[in-house]
């Protein structure tokens, strides 16, 4: 019940605010749920449509979002997404959401979403959050929330989320978009597919090739 309480809000907010000013195009139909049938759908940004009259509650239904995520890796964190991949409704409707759990000193990484801004508000525990602007003033916004505290992270630019509480932590997230995506920095950096050349990286990082090569071994 207080994760529905926490929840609510946060949709609305988002839902307002992709109404006022969405980065998604604004719909001109009450939904279109996605569909992958090429032969009985319309194609719109990014997904088909299913013809009205075939659509359902379980379109617009998503279960499970009150099960802690598995924290048993790296960073200690793990996210739980719910956009349009698992809501197949949330097509054109310019917001979705996502659980983010943390193990104590758990970190969800710098990383940004290239299509939405974001909004967190804590469950439990205490969080150490930040983003930082753009070039070339590159300042660092930071603030450590605890339990119904809220941030607002803007859009594309870099953040994170740190656990610096003893216990673990939960915290939920709107975003502006049905399909926010997410580019975790080290990943896309030291982890591309194939490997940005180490000649590249030594010299936007000013380090030794052999630390360049080592981090490249880590993703």
């Amino acid at each position: 019940m207080k994760a529905v309480q926490i929840l609510l809000p946060i949709v609305l907010l988002a839902l307002a605010s992709s109404l006022a000013s969405a980065y998604d195009p604004s719909p001109l139909q009450d939904f279109c749920v996605a569909i992958n049938d090429t032969k009985n759908g319309v194609f719109v940004n990014g997904k088909f449509c299913k013809d009205p009259k075939l659509a359902n509650a379980n379109d617009f239904f998503f279960e499970g979002l009150n099960k802690p995520g598995n924290t048993s890796n790296a960073v200690g964190s793990r996210v739980t997404q719910v956009n349009v991949q698992q809501i197949l409704g949330l097509n054109t409707l310019g917001v979705s959401l996502a659980r983010i759990d943390f193990a104590p000193k758990g970190l969800n990484p710098p990383h940004i979403h290239p299509r939405a801004s974001e909004i967190l508000v804590v469950e439990e525990g205490t969080l150490y959050v930040g983003f930082v602007t753009s070039n070339t003033e590159n300042r660092l916004f930071t603030k450590v929330l605890k339990k119904g505290d809220v941030f607002v992270f803007p859009i594309g630019l870099i953040h994170f989320q740190l656990n610096v509480g003893d216990g673990n932590a939960v915290a939920f997230a709107g975003l502006g978009s049905q399909n926010p995506g997410v580019i975790t920095i080290a990943n896309a950096v030291f982890g591309s597919n194939p490997p940005i050349s180490p000649d590249v990286l030594t010299k936007a990082f000013q380090v030794d090739k052999n630390v360049v090569k080592y981090l490249q071994k880590q993703f």
